[in-house]
């Protein structure tokens, strides 16, 4: 068989290859640079030609204009350059703030494309969505994760805390945080939870980072006490677990114990009630010879048996409300410094105090006849104050520490020791304080404590600026020592568990984007993120990031026919 001949011989026979499509922009800059020169009053044809772009390729760029279902100076903005910059971040931002500041999912953004009537000039099915939803989540990760190369390289070196625990979707997912700024350094699904497992993901997490694990804050799970022996850490137990506990051991029993005794004094009444009725009755009625009934005796008896059920209503009251002072006493107490004055408590102090706690715990549950498993939970708790004790202790070792490198005088470190630190200290107490009362009288006392500080007079007012700001930076990672709850990690669990329940399935990708929109896009009130805090310097803005990176949003499919559009401009005439 003869082998086949070229189609065309010679380049000279070839068609012309075709002009590369025009984008979206593009087309837009001159479809504006068109209707300029037709309002200064050039010809179609010269307008086409100063474009330099076919007549009837301009002709039908207006024609698609015209029918858009949207106002006529709506369509005609989102036809120009400003116009698409406006709607790609627009739309991008309704993405961005629904599937990853929020738990919502790709179909409620198709939905407020069609009801704004954007559904007209963008994509706006699912698939459409949907690939714009893994770019914009593939950006974000890579940004999280160029990002914390750049600053970890510039980032001084420190000591960091970092509060750790498991949550299940149903994968296993390790989440770990600093605490101080609230900088996720560990979010990763992984087959085990393990000692070994935990080692090998923080070593990984940690890696291009200029810090040192000196502290871990989780319950008393084994792999964790492990992990953090492995990293040659302090362990500081999270309070909420012993007092959970606590309550879990203790409330439900003295509350059965209320409402019988309740019970006991209503049937109680009932009685007295009955017998006086009895009484009355009788004294109504005639009767024979013969010895009446004692119903003086009866009635008194009752009322003793009243008060009796009433007392052991009181008693019962005293034990819960006894029990429950003690559970929550054990958070007053647990301190580094006293919440009334702001003097430093030492860990025998803090232990003398615990002890207390648990002493008016062990009455009460001798009263109430607590079964074994509760009294089993009440000592398991028990075992967690030895963890907390040493947490005192490893806390004011660490501040005698970091205070005896201040190059200061000995007056002034004093000042710095019984007044700066206590009083910031107490400030984080009371801007975590559940009542208004509690939060206004800490912080008063805190006020107290710094006022001297800021006397004009004060010694540490002629510090010169660096040596103030090494005093405030010391101080300041002073007081952010003591941690006793991983609160911040259980928050953060809150919020996988949302996302998780919306898709039923976070992906990697997913999952690194949710890490990096915590860590570079969530902010505090005083406008700082989480990386700007662990880092201590600013990095790029996330948002604008994806502006440029996310390619730019493509029209909603249309048929290949004029026929919708010479229908919409049949209607219009």
């Amino acid at each position: 068989m003869p082998p086949l001949r070229p189609a065309y011989p010679d380049s000279s026979s070839a068609p012309a290859p075709r002009a590369s499509r025009r984008s979206r922009a593009e087309a837009a800059s001159l479809l504006q640079d068109y209707d300029e020169a037709r309002r200064g009053g050039s010809s179609q044809r010269a307008a086409a030609e100063e474009a330099g772009v076919p007549r009837g390729t301009l002709r039908h760029w207006s024609d698609r204009r015209r029918a858009l279902d949207l106002p006529p100076q709506v369509a005609a903005f989102l036809e120009t350059p400003v116009g698409l910059a406006w709607l790609h971040r627009l739309v991008l931002a309704a993405v961005f703030v629904m599937t990853l500041r929020g738990p919502e999912g790709i179909r409620l953004v198709c939905e407020f494309l069609e009801l704004s009537g954007l559904a007209d000039v963008v994509g706006a099915s699912f698939g459409s969505i949907q690939k714009l939803t893994l770019q914009m989540q593939e950006q974000v990760a890579a940004f999280g994760a160029e990002q914390r190369e750049v600053l970890g390289q510039s980032m001084p070196p420190k000591p960091i805390t970092v509060c750790e625990d498991e949550t299940f979707h149903p994968q296993t997912c390790l989440v770990a945080i600093e605490p101080a700024s609230n900088f996720i350094l560990l979010e990763r699904y992984v087959e085990r939870r393990d000692a070994e497992t935990w080692n090998t993901a923080m070593e990984e997490a940690l890696q291009g980072l200029p810090v040192q694990v000196m502290q871990s804050t989780s319950d008393q799970g084994k792999a964790l006490l492990r992990h953090a022996r492995d990293a040659e850490a302090h362990h500081s137990p999270d309070l909420f677990h012993p007092q959970h506990d606590l309550s879990k051991a203790t409330a439900l029993a003295l509350a059965r114990r209320v409402r019988q005794a309740a019970e006991d004094y209503e049937k109680a009444v009932r009685d007295r009630e009955r017998l006086i009725a009895k009484r009355e009755v009788y004294r109504e009625e005639q009767h024979g010879p013969g010895r009446p009934p004692d119903f003086a005796g009866r009635i008194e008896r009752a009322r003793q048996a009243t008060d009796v059920a009433q007392l052991k209503i009181d008693e019962a009251l005293a034990d819960q409300d006894a029990c429950r002072e003690a559970i929550a006493g054990l958070s007053t107490d647990y301190h580094c410094y006293r919440l009334a004055d702001g003097f430093a408590q030492s860990a025998e102090q803090v232990e003398a105090l615990l002890q207390a706690r648990f002493a008016v715990i062990d009455e009460v549950a001798e009263r109430a006849g607590l079964a074994q498993k509760p009294l089993q939970m009440i000592d398991k708790a028990r075992r967690v104050t030895a963890d907390m004790v040493a947490t005192i202790g490893f806390v004011h070792t660490e501040i005698a520490v970091r205070l005896a490198g201040l190059d200061i005088p000995p007056a002034l470190r004093a000042e710095v020791a019984t007044r700066l630190v206590p009083g910031l200290c107490l400030q984080r107490v009371a801007a975590r304080g559940k009542l208004a009362e509690e939060r206004r009288a800490i912080t008063e006392t805190a006020e107290l404590l710094l006022a001297p500080l800021r006397a004009p007079e004060h010694p540490f007012q002629r510090l010169d600026a660096e040596a103030t700001e090494q005093v405030d930076g010391t101080a300041r990672i002073c007081a952010e020592l003591f941690q006793r709850s991983s609160s911040c990690v259980e928050g953060r669990n809150g919020q996988l568990a949302l996302f998780h329940h919306g898709l039923h399935r976070l992906t990697e990708t997913k999952l690194a984007a949710l890490t990096a929109v915590h860590n570079f896009h969530t902010r505090r009130p005083d406008g700082t993120t989480p990386a700007d805090r662990f880092f201590e310097t600013q990095h790029d803005d996330l948002f604008s990031r994806l502006l440029e990176r996310v390619p730019r949003l493509a029209r909603p499919a249309r048929p290949r026919s004029m026929r919708p559009y010479r229908e919409a401009m049949r209607r219009e005439s």
